[in-house]
């Protein structure tokens, strides 16, 4: 009798485990993101006069990074790329917990070729916050996206820049530069999230600084940080 039961708990557990693994694989997912996320932001920012300007960033409302996108998703329309997107808290003292953001289709420019791409956005502005929020949001359709101007100091932010909605760079092979990304669609990917924080959340829950953030998030707030936040 005794055997019995063993034999039967030897056969359910692989089936037990699998789930909880299952689990810890996306959640090791979700976490990479956010750290990628972080490396990516501050290799931008390292980059001299090649960077996106300070000022521009301590202006931002929000900042969405997607590391490692792939171009092919361009050319078929398909999905092709997952990044983050972060919010300053009521008091623009810190930073919310990251949300889960989707691209997809669209047109980054030839200056691209192929193979993997870094995108940065800044969000400059509540408008261009509540458009991000929306269930999905196109680029060109709903409002427009910038191609934001390159250099360390504030001189290289345009009044154009300054009034943009939502700005954007992106770096290919050691290249980088401000992209419009026109036709893309972006929105916020609910499911990742939910892996992430255990449960359903909505977006702006979670982006407004009423979500307590993952670990992970540790090196993104740290580089993120060295911008505090100045009045327009």
């Amino acid at each position: 009798m005794k055997r019995a039961v063993l034999v039967t708990m030897l056969a359910v557990a692989p089936m037990m485990i699998k789930p909880l693994l299952a689990d810890r694989e996306d959640m090791n997912e979700q976490d990479k993101r956010i750290r990628e996320s972080a490396t990516t932001l501050q290799e931008i920012m390292n980059a001299g006069d090649r960077s996106i300007p300070e000022d521009l960033i301590r202006r931002a409302q929000c900042v969405v990074i997607v590391p490692n996108l792939k171009r092919a998703g361009f050319i078929i329309g398909g999905k092709y790329g997952k990044g983050i997107m972060t919010c300053r808290t009521a008091n623009a003292s810190g930073w919310s917990a990251p949300a889960i953001m989707r691209i997809e289709g669209g047109s980054i420019g030839l200056q691209i070729g192929a193979g993997e791409t870094d995108v940065v956005m800044l969000v400059m502005n509540p408008s261009g916050k509540e458009k991000l929020l929306h269930d999905k949001f196109t680029v060109g359709a709903d409002a427009a996206v910038m191609a934001g101007p390159v250099g360390r100091n504030a001189q290289a932010a345009t009044d154009a820049a300054m009034h943009a909605e939502i700005l954007a760079w992106s770096r290919s092979r050691g290249v980088f530069g401000g992209i419009t990304l026109e036709g893309a669609t972006l929105r916020p990917d609910r499911d990742d999230d939910a892996k992430l924080y255990g449960r359903s959340l909505p977006t702006r829950e979670i982006v407004n600084g009423d979500i307590r953030p993952p670990a992970a998030a540790s090196e993104l707030y740290s580089e993120l940080n060295h911008y505090p936040y100045r009045e327009k």
